[in-house]
C-alpha cells in the first residue's frame, strides 16, 4: 500500500485575519506560507493553547504570530489574528 501524504486541515480567515493579509505586499505574504503550512500540517500541537478553558491557539514563530482555532478533528482551521514582525 502506497504512503499517504499527510493529511492537511484547510485553512479559512475571519474577517480581522482577512483585513490584515488584504493590506500584506507579497513578500509578507510569502513569509507567513510556511507558518500556515506548518498550522496546517498539525492543528493540534503546532500552537499553544492560549487559557486552559480557551479554544484558540498561538502560533508564534521566526517574528510571526498567528491565532487561530481548530475543528474537534482539526480539518479546518480559522485564522483569527496575524502580526509579522517585519525586521
Amino acid at each position: 500500500m502506497p504512503d499517504r501524504p499527510p493529511r492537511r486541515a484547510v485553512i479559512t480567515f475571519h474577517e480581522v485575519a482577512e483585513r490584515q493579509l488584504a493590506e500584506m505586499d507579497d513578500a509578507t505574504l510569502a513569509c507567513l506560507d510556511p507558518h500556515l503550512d506548518t498550522i496546517a500540517l498539525n492543528p493540534k500541537t503546532a500552537g499553544v493553547q492560549m487559557r486552559p478553558e480557551s479554544p484558540v491557539r498561538d502560533y508564534i514563530k521566526d517574528g510571526v504570530r498567528i491565532a487561530y482555532v481548530s475543528t474537534v478533528l482539526g480539518t479546518i482551521v480559522l485564522v483569527a489574528y496575524v502580526e509579522i514582525d517585519p525586521r
